[in-house]
């Protein structure tokens, strides 16, 4: 009776932390400035070097080893579940000693999350720390940036050259990807990026039917990169995983930090890479507005860039399966839950981001 009293107390002081500190993480998060200042340029920068210091040097992602042990895990105890419910032995589900240590788990795991990343959602970000005020635009702001976009990705592709496109290899994108991050950071101190932690995904062939191009874990503080997507598509894909580390939490900001770096890289290949992926963003947007001028700047591209895009039409074409919309739908949510209203499509709010670039600085 003692150990179970002894025990009763450990659980609830336990419980009673664990509830404090998730009350505290969510008052926490309806102050953005503290936020900013406390925790994403303070606390953050510290957190993720460490992380990137203990767990970068290894060449195999420690995450993804993570996640396939939690997966591994999760399917034991859902099979033994299976097998308890199937003979109906009550007696082993252990109810009233065992249902705490879920809800312990969750609890630690949603804790864990915030310190380590999470809390960058709720962050002034990039708009503050560039001084940006993305409004609503003007269907003749987003023209004139469609328009500046198309120039600069035939320029680039020219620059490249004719036909289809072979990289070194991955690794030396990801090298040029921190070189990248250092000749923007002359401009943008805050961009400033070492230790690098960027590694190949040993999903990637699963990421071909699951849809995914890169992801960062927020428990190790690593990026890893599909390596199956188009060559092309890497640089902006390997920045974009960056910012992530950097504590761009958002996807929108993500997305245009990660053009920002790729497009002032001394690449010709980076600099396709940027505006290939935001021209699309772009002309996309622009499509819902005014499709005929839509349609005229895809037949504007050059024939390279046309290739190209049908490219990587052919690439998504292959997650197109039934477990695709699944994980679409439950990464939804994830992002609605992080303040990401817009879900899946808060990719596409880059494009007001461009056009608040544009019109302060005149160019793109």
């Amino acid at each position: 009776m003692l150990d179970r009293a002894k025990k009763n107390r450990k659980n609830l002081v336990v419980g009673t932390v664990l509830f404090i500190l998730i009350i505290l993480i969510k008052i926490a998060s309806y102050y953005p400035a503290w936020i900013e200042k406390v925790y994403s340029t303070g606390w953050y920068p510290y957190v993720a070097k460490i992380y990137r210091y203990v767990f970068g040097w290894f060449p195999m992602s420690i995450g993804d080893l993570l996640y396939l042990a939690a997966i591994v895990y999760l399917s034991v105890k859902v099979y033994r579940l299976a097998v308890i419910l199937r003979h109906r032995r009550w007696d082993l589900l252990k109810v009233k000693t065992g249902y705490t240590r879920p809800l312990y788990i969750l609890a630690s795991t949603y804790i864990l999350f915030n310190l380590s990343w999470g809390l960058n959602y709720n962050r002034l970000g990039v708009a503050h720390q560039l001084q940006l005020k993305p409004v609503e635009h003007r269907i003749q702001d987003l023209k004139a940036v469609t328009a500046l976009l198309l120039e600069k990705l035939n320029t680039c592709r020219q620059q490249i050259g004719r036909g289809r496109f072979k990289y070194s290899s991955y690794e030396s994108i990801f090298e040029r990807s921190q070189e990248a991050y250092a000749t923007t950071s002359a401009v943008y101190p805050f961009l400033q990026y070492e230790p690098r932690s960027v590694k190949r995904s040993i999903y990637g062939r699963a990421g071909i039917y699951l849809g995914f191009l890169g992801y960062y874990n927020p428990f190790t503080g690593e990026s890893q990169l599909n390596l199956t997507q188009p060559g092309f598509l890497l640089p902006f894909v390997t920045c974009h995983e960056i910012a992530h580390q950097l504590g761009y939490a958002s996807e929108s900001e993500a997305n245009f930090v990660g053009f920002l770096v790729a497009k002032n890289s001394t690449d010709p290949l980076f600099q396709y890479s940027a505006y290939f992926d935001v021209f699309n963003y772009a002309n996309n947007e622009l499509r819902k507005i005014d499709s005929t001028v839509a349609r005229q700047n895809v037949l504007q591209l050059t024939p390279d860039v046309r290739a190209d895009m049908q490219e990587v039409k052919n690439y998504f074409k292959k997650s197109d399966n039934y477990l695709e919309p699944i994980i679409k739908t439950f990464y939804d949510q994830y992002l609605k839950a992080n303040q990401q209203v817009e879900g899946v499509q808060s990719y596409d709010e880059v494009v007001g981001w461009l056009v608040a670039y544009y019109k302060k600085t005149g160019n793109i």
